[in-house]
This record gives C-alpha cells, sequence and structure tokens, in this order.
C-alpha cells in the first residue's frame, strides 16, 4: 500500500519510490510519478522560444524530419540565414506516410511502389498523437492541420492469445468479455473478503459499507448476495431486437479461463500516459504535419536530395560538404550547424568534433521496428464482426498487433495495420521480401477472421533498420548512456549542436523531435546575441 511507502522510517531514494509506484500501480502510475519529479515523458513545452532579435547569423541545418523543420521556421522567421539539408526528395524524416505512388527500397531489398487505391494510405512511421503532445499540436493548430481521433483502444476488438491453455487458448474473445468477467469475480472475490472481516483493519463503519458500493457498481455484482453472474455490457448470445426478442445475454467466462489464456495480459484498470483509449491523428494522414512546415518555410531554404559527407569547423565557421540531386558535389558554410538527424546515420558521417562527442554519438541504440500496411477489398472487421477502430491483441510476437483504421467508416475498403514488431522478430520479418511480409502477415490474420486472407488486395511495408537515412525505429538509451553520453550531447561541441527525439526523454514521438529543437536553437540564439 502507498501508505506503507510514506511510513517507512527510512528515507526513500528516487529510484526505490518510482520501483514502488510501478509495483502498486503499474506503468500508467508510475509515469505519472516520472511527470511529478521533473523527468517524465510528458511534452514538457507547448510554445517555441522567443527568438526575437536574430542578428542574420547562418545557420545550416542536417535533416528535413521534425527537428529540422521545427529549427528552420523558427529560425529562419528570427532573421537567421538558414539553409537545411535533406537528403529525401521530400520532408518528414520518418513521418511518412505510404499512399498510391509512394516509393521505398530497403537497404539490400527490392523497390517497393505503394499501390493502395486513391484516398487509402497507411502512416508507416509515427500514427497517434497524445493530447499533451501541446508542443507537436502547436504546430497543428498553428497551420490548420485537422485532426480526427485514432481509437487506441476498442472493448469490441479481440484478444487472440495462442501460447496459453485451456478453452479460451486460440480462440477470438471479446476485450470487454475479458474486462467485464475478470474484474467481476475479482470484485466478488474482494467483497466476500469485506462481508467476511477480512479488512475490517483497513475501512471501519461507513467506508466498508462504501467500498462494498463502489465493489458492487464496479464487478456488476448482484444487489443482495455480492455474486457476479455476468452483464450485458460483455456482450450478448444474441442481440435484442423488436418485438419479442429481448435478447440472450452471453455466459461469462471461467475466471481460471481467462488467467490461464493469458488474455488478461492486455487489460489495465486506466489507460497508460501515454497510450490513451482516444488520441489524435491528423486527416488524411501523418505527413501532412511536416508538409505543412514546409509549406511554411521561406521558399529555397531546403534542399532536397542532398547527401551530407562530411562536417568540418574551426574557430570562426563550420562547413558542410554534401552530394546534390544531380551528384555534385559542393558545400555551404555557416556560422553554426544543427545535425537534427539520427545518430544511427550521424555516426556514419565524417564529423570534425572531439573523442567524446564521436563517442557519445556511438552510446545509444535504435529500436528494430516493422510495420505493414494491408488494403482490403472489404471492410468485413466493420460488416462481420463489427469492430470500428482499435487494436486486436495478440501473444504472437512477429505480429505484435492488428490495428484497424480509425476512418473511412463503413465505405467498401480500407487499409488496416497487419503487424507491428520490435527487436529480433522484426529483423526476422525484414529478412522476407515484400510479398513474403504480406503472406506472412495475411496468415496471422487469418486465424482470427476467417475472411482475411481473401481480402487482401496489397500491401506495403517498413523495416525502420533498414531505411538508409534512419537506420532505426527510434533512440533506445539505456541508464548508462542516459548519465554519460546523453548530457554531452545536449551541449553543443565546437559550433556544431544536436537534436532529435533521441535527444529528449519523449523518444520515439514528434513532440520529442520538436522540442529538442525548441531547446537548442534557444541555445544557439542565446550564443549569436551574446557573440
Amino acid at each position: 500500500m502507498i501508505t506503507d511507502v510514506t511510513a517507512a522510517a527510512a528515507p526513500l531514494s528516487r529510484r526505490l519510490f518510482l520501483e514502488k509506484l510501478a509495483s502498486v500501480g503499474g506503468s500508467a502510475l508510475l509515469m505519472a510519478g516520472m511527470s511529478a519529479l521533473g523527468f517524465g515523458i510528458e511534452s514538457a513545452m507547448a510554445a517555441p522560444p522567443n527568438l526575437s532579435g536574430g542578428r542574420g547569423k547562418k545557420i545550416v541545418i542536417l535533416g528535413g524530419g521534425m527537428a529540422g523543420l521545427t529549427a528552420a521556421y523558427e529560425m529562419s522567421n528570427a532573421g537567421y540565414d538558414v539553409t537545411l539539408l535533406e537528403a529525401r526528395s521530400f520532408a518528414g524524416g520518418r513521418s511518412q506516410t505510404a499512399r498510391k505512388g509512394f516509393t521505398l527500397t530497403e537497404l539490400g531489398g527490392e523497390k517497393q511502389t505503394c499501390t493502395f487505391d486513391d484516398v487509402l494510405y497507411i502512416n508507416h512511421g509515427p500514427w497517434r498523437i497524445p493530447y499533451h503532445h501541446q508542443s507537436l499540436l502547436h504546430y497543428t493548430r498553428k497551420f490548420g492541420v485537422p485532426l480526427e481521433i485514432f481509437v487506441n483502444d476498442n472493448d469490441h476488438s479481440y484478444i487472440y492469445f495462442e501460447r496459453g491453455s485451456g478453452p479460451l487458448a486460440g480462440k477470438a474473445i471479446r476485450k470487454q468479455e475479458v474486462a467485464a468477467d475478470l474484474r467481476g469475480k475479482a470484485a466478488e472475490m474482494l467483497a466476500k473478503c469485506v462481508q467476511q472481516g477480512a479488512l475490517d483493519q483497513q475501512l471501519t463503519g461507513g467506508d466498508k459499507e462504501m467500498f462494498l458500493s463502489y465493489l458492487r457498481r464496479e464487478g456488476y455484482l448482484t444487489a443482495k448476495d455480492f455474486q457476479y453472474v455476468g452483464t450485458d455490457g460483455r456482450g450478448f448470445e444474441v442481440n435484442p431486437g423488436a418485438g419479442l426478442n429481448p435478447g440472450k445475454e452471453a455466459a461469462p467466462y471461467g475466471m481460471l479461463d481467462v488467467l490461464h489464456s493469458g488474455a488478461w495480459r492486455t487489460l489495465g484498470s486506466v489507460a497508460g500516459f501515454e497510450q490513451q483509449r482516444t488520441m489524435f491523428q491528423p486527416v488524411g494522414g501523418m505527413d501532412r504535419i511536416p508538409a505543412a512546415l514546409a509549406r511554411n518555410i521561406k521558399p529555397g531554404i531546403i534542399r532536397y536530395s542532398c547527401k551530407v559527407e562530411k562536417v568540418a569547423q574551426d574557430a570562426d565557421k563550420v562547413e558542410v560538404f554534401y552530394v546534390d540531386g544531380q551528384g555534385q558535389r559542393r558545400s555551404v558554410t555557416a556560422d553554426y550547424c544543427l545535425a537534427a538527424i539520427p545518430l544511427s546515420v550521424l555516426r556514419n558521417i565524417d564529423l570534425a568534433c572531439s573523442d567524446k562527442f564521436k563517442q557519445a554519438i556511438t552510446g545509444v541504440s535504435y529500436a528494430l521496428v516493422g510495420k505493414i500496411g494491408l488494403q482490403m477489398k472489404r471492410r468485413f472487421w466493420e460488416e462481420n464482426h463489427h469492430i470500428y477502430g482499435g487494436h486486436i491483441y495478440t501473444d504472437n510476437p512477429e505480429i505484435g498487433s492488428i490495428t484497424l483504421p480509425s476512418t473511412g467508416y463503413q465505405s467498401q475498403k480500407g487499409v488496416l495495420l497487419g503487424y507491428y514488431q520490435f527487436g529480433a522478430n522484426a529483423a526476422k520479418v525484414s529478412a522476407m521480401t515484400p510479398a513474403q511480409r504480406q503472406a506472412f502477415a495475411a496468415a496471422a490474420g487469418q486465424k482470427i477472421m476467417p475472411e482475411y486472407a481473401d481480402s487482401v488486395e496489397s500491401s506495403f511495408s517498413v523495416a525502420w533498420h533498414r531505411v538508409e537515412h534512419n537506420l532505426g525505429g527510434w533512440a533506445q538509451w539505456s541508464d548508462e548512456g542516459r548519465k554519460t553520453a546523453y548530457p554531452t550531447l545536449l551541449e553543443p561541441d565546437g559550433r556544431i549542436y544536436l537534436a532529435g527525439e533521441h535527444l529528449s526523454y519523449l523518444t520515439g514521438w514528434q513532440a520529442g523531435a520538436v522540442e529538442s529543437a525548441w531547446q537548442q536553437i534557444a541555445k544557439i540564439h542565446q550564443r549569436a546575441q551574446a557573440a
């Protein structure tokens, strides 16, 4: 109990306190505690720094992802002479959307061209936005990028766990059924303990009655004897209808059957701090955000298809050498350089910096991540299974979760996310050809919904660790790396500054890139003003 923490005789270390929070309330309470102590993952900034009085100093920015675009927009508007070099032919970095005509060639792989129908797409990079990422939402609001709800949790979606035991293993069951039955039986058991006096030391008088009232409501227990016998919220075997059809409620699963299946692992009494039940997504695709930023940056600042090879510096200037889209070697000289590209890529560039800085750049690993979008000829998950958005949870780590689109409801076709995999499982599947990945994902989904495999029309997949200008999904700092390498990279090495999601506690989120850029351009501005 938390009272045990506050009553301890010896003072708690911050680390031990967080460990106790996690043991009591899981990840949601842990994240809240981290935020309260000032080093959580929430978005900490809501507006860019004031850069008024820019003196026309020259800035060269490497990378046109969210960090680079943010820096270019803010600094050019403040009067700085900005040049942004982007290796791709488009802006956004990992903030990408695959729609008809979009192409991708992974390292060592074949060229993929998206053949989805018009208006259909998949966000194969970032694809959801928490409400508290106000830094990113600052730009969607500023540039009028419309948002819609991303359904991040759906009670009517399926849980399909194969690796458990008992009659529910290998069976698609509804999340609402699992939630109702486990919470109902748990509330019933706890109510019996209360009635038998097991909690009399903690609950006295009216508190005991109030707690029993809570358990009755929480677990849908009978009014008289506190029994869980099911609830209409878990679903019907026969739905109620007109005339003489009152419907037939489905019988609850046995508690031990649910426990042995493993399906309970998908439950949480409240949503995680970074994974709310409803989140945001831009209407039409995630790339709408970087596209809006790029449109609002002054013409001529962004130079596309420019691959950086070397960054040199001395006491007075920095010079960046690159190859342009025509294969010509060129260079640009500036007062300061902001490298806003992944460290996984930066470590392969000839960078004139201290040994300590170079070593720090190698101090972080990058996530192996794979995604696939499957275009389906009809929206059978809506028509036949009545699921509108949300995730289908599996215990197959080579698939992870399947996600149904939160847009285009009741239209003919749709694109769902066929897998979202990490680590060794992502590496394994990434060795497949795009056609093999499609067949693999179709076979996995077929186990859950019988219409799945026959409905697949086309696909588009990505293994982010095999994408040349990313070499990974996002930064994964170890505790040791946060203590040693991370602080080094937050500060400039000579005239070279770094920015990106990797220099935040919001790794893997676009808000981390935005806020990192805000922090670093404020440092550059302060230095330029002093100079």
